[in-house]
């Protein structure tokens, strides 16, 4: 079956300012996500790519923007279902707010039971996301033979629990798993299972370097976080 190239949206405003962003409109990429989508199209000249998915979201649709530049005629899909989590009430708000709420202890340890108060679930997040990579997958794989690789331009939470679905991880462990801005992420799926080949490569290792504000006790960060300084 297809390889699926996942990325995550360059560096946004929201990123920056330490908000949660969602669903809100009008997010855009800053200086640096801006950058960072520049880069993305050498980053992946070597790849033959059948097509591109993208959310709907526009800090997605910048992200992608110079590799469909790169490449004219490179078929652009948008899925609804690899959107941004509804976050529900939370979108919008500052993070650091955010850890203050019982919710947060939910969401970091037991995702399975976590639902945003006028949002969705984090397992519907799930399952939509994971139903929309299964049928584009077959979809470009009829269209383009089981070879083919496509890329998909989604968020830091959709990327990491396609991820646990990929290893067969609990979703209530895919906070261990990290997805920094514009990092790639790439799963070839085959008829009995699927096999992770990179996670979160951003094309250096500055991401690894000690930060200097450390997460708090251990804290994953909700919507993926801004990555390196």
């Amino acid at each position: 079956m297809a390889t699926l190239i996942l990325v995550r949206h360059g560096r946004s405003t929201a990123n920056t300012s330490g908000v949660l962003a969602g669903r809100t409109p009008g997010v855009a990429l800053d200086e640096r996500g801006a950058a960072q989508a520049a880069e993305l199209p050498g980053r992946l000249a070597g790849v033959p790519l059948a097509a591109v998915v993208t959310s709907p979201l526009q800090r997605c649709r910048e992200t992608v923007r110079p590799l469909l530049d790169a490449r004219p005629g490179l078929p652009l899909h948008v899925e609804d279902r690899i959107s941004e989590c509804d976050y529900g009430d939370w979108s919008g708000r500052k993070l650091a707010e955010l850890m203050d709420e019982p919710l947060m202890q939910v969401v970091q340890a037991h995702a399975s039971a976590a639902a945003f108060p006028g949002g969705e679930s984090m397992r519907a997040m799930q399952a939509r996301a994971v139903d929309a990579v299964r049928d584009w997958n077959a979809r470009i794989e009829a269209e383009h033979g089981e070879d083919a690789v496509y890329a998909m331009c989604s968020h830091g939470d959709i990327i990491k629990a396609l991820v646990a679905d990929a290893l067969g991880l609990h979703l209530d462990l895919f906070q261990r798993i990290q997805a920094d801005p514009c990092s790639v992420t790439a799963i070839r799926y085959t008829r009995l299972r699927p096999f992770l080949l990179r996670l979160g490569d951003t094309g250096d290792l500055g991401s690894l370097a000690p930060r200097e504000t450390p997460a708090d006790d251990g804290a994953a960060e909700v919507g993926g976080g801004a990555g390196a300084p």
